[in-house]
């Protein structure tokens, strides 16, 4: 099937045409009738499979301009970095249509983002924070909203919004239609679904943490952090097609130690982003990347989630995630549309068991490689890998009744013992006779 086979309008089909776009996506296809006929969705779909266009095409088809200039549709997403992208989604796709499109989100000025929806909004893109705060003082006017889209359900109550969502649950219209998107489905969306959605349609084009199969995995045994940084400063060394390369670490603080180790010899090639950094800062480090002039993009799981990366070749896990799905969500940054791509995941002896449930979760064993030759093994340990180390030696704990460890007898004089006296008994064996009190010498 191509795009001008589904019931699109000339304006769609000429934006797409432009974006050189001309089949839908089996999530873009599967779902298209289905919004059309009015009905709830839950799409089931993994990273890099085409989600936004998935609920874009059909809501922008049955858009039509009011002159109120109150949101008609909200769509609601768990990053800014996300806001942006969908903002700019919409504008490709409207390009030859009417439509007025505002993204709001947290951490900036409010009054910017609240001028804007003023001067009019048909689509308004947000982050449920800031969407809370623009309904709760006014801002934000519910009365002409149609259609609720939540992009990376299961991601929004991960980072704790649950109660914005039901916030917004209940101050939008209730007749309204819901289209909902995650890349899981957890019992916890299950209940919400439960809730507030009315009986939506289910629809799944590939099974819940399922790679793509472009994507080339593999994984090295690495023993500690100074001896994966040895590493992959090789493997950038020895190979050139890692051009692009996204690397996922478990911290902030490993983030920024990993850019300033890297930064000597990679220079303006190296960047980082996490949630510490400022929102120009880390727009600027996305677009970097996203142009070619960052060779390496070093991050935590912020980016791991919805934000569509062009044409990046590698992506390294440099320490496995706590979220055993939040793997298929981060290597699915690459092997994208069509391309080819390549994972590659540093495994330390305390990721032994995360790892088991990260292949259990893809049914398949990762392919481990043998350490390249001439890679300098580390014996330096950061203080967090020292505490792991050390917690090795705690079997069990000590035996109470045994004694032993914080726990022992105490010496015979301190012991104390409630006994029940007889004092007539003792002052017999004292005096010789039984003693009264009001005996008189």
């Amino acid at each position: 099937m191509t795009f001008s086979e589904l019931n699109l309008n000339k304006f769609l089909l000429n934006a797409l045409d432009d974006l050189g776009l001309t089949t839908p996506t089996p999530i873009q296809e599967q779902v298209f009738s289905v919004v059309m006929s009015g009905k709830d969705v839950c799409a089931i779909a993994q990273t890099g499979t085409g989600k936004t266009y998935a609920y874009l095409l059909p809501a922008l088809r049955q858009f039509q301009f009011s002159k109120e200039g109150h949101a008609q549709l909200v769509i609601l997403v768990p990053t800014r970095e996300l806001v942006a992208q969908v903002v700019e989604s919409v504008e490709e796709l409207t390009k030859y249509m009417t439509a007025r499109v505002v993204g709001i989100y947290g951490g900036v000025n409010t009054k910017p983002q609240t001028a804007a929806i003023l001067e009019g909004v048909d689509i308004l893109v947000a982050t449920p924070g800031r969407l809370v705060d623009f309904l709760m003082n006014g801002t934000v006017k519910v009365k002409n909203i149609k259609r609720l889209v939540i992009d990376e359900f299961d991601e929004m109550l991960n980072l704790g919004f649950r109660a914005q969502l039901k916030v917004i649950f209940d101050k939008i219209p209730t007749k309204r239609q819901n289209l909902l998107f995650s890349a899981t489905l957890t019992p916890e969306v299950d209940v919400l679904i439960e809730e507030f959605f009315n009986n939506p349609v289910r629809i799944e084009t590939e099974r819940a943490g399922t790679p793509l199969a472009s994507i080339t995995q593999s994984a090295y045994k690495v023993p500690n952090f100074h001896t994966k940084l040895n590493l992959l400063n090789l493997l950038l060394n020895q190979d050139s097609s890692m051009s692009k390369v996204l690397v996922f670490v478990e911290s902030k603080r490993y983030a920024d130690l990993l850019f300033e180790a890297l930064q000597p010899t990679l220079g303006a090639k190296v960047d980082v982003i996490h949630s510490n950094k400022n929102q120009n800062y880390r727009f600027n480090s996305i677009s970097q990347f996203e142009e070619g002039y960052c060779r390496v993009l070093i991050a935590t799981d912020i980016l791991s989630r919805g934000l569509d990366l062009e044409e990046v070749t590698h992506v390294i896990n440099f320490d496995l995630p706590e979220v055993t799905e939040n793997y298929v969500h981060r290597i699915g940054r690459t092997g994208r549309y069509d391309k080819t791509g390549f994972a590659i995941a540093f495994i330390a002896e305390h990721d032994e068991e995360q790892l088991e449930k990260i292949q259990t979760l893809l049914k398949m064993e990762l392919p481990i490689i043998e350490l390249p030759e001439g890679l300098e093994i580390s014996s330096q340990l950061l203080e967090e890998e020292r505490s792991r180390v050390g917690m090795k030696f705690i079997t069990k704990l000590p035996d109470i009744e045994k004694g032993g460890g914080a726990y022992h007898d105490k010496i015979d004089k301190n012991k104390k013992v409630n006994v029940r006296r007889d004092h007539a008994k003792e002052m017999k064996l004292k005096y010789g006779k039984q003693y009264r009190r009001n005996d008189v010498d």
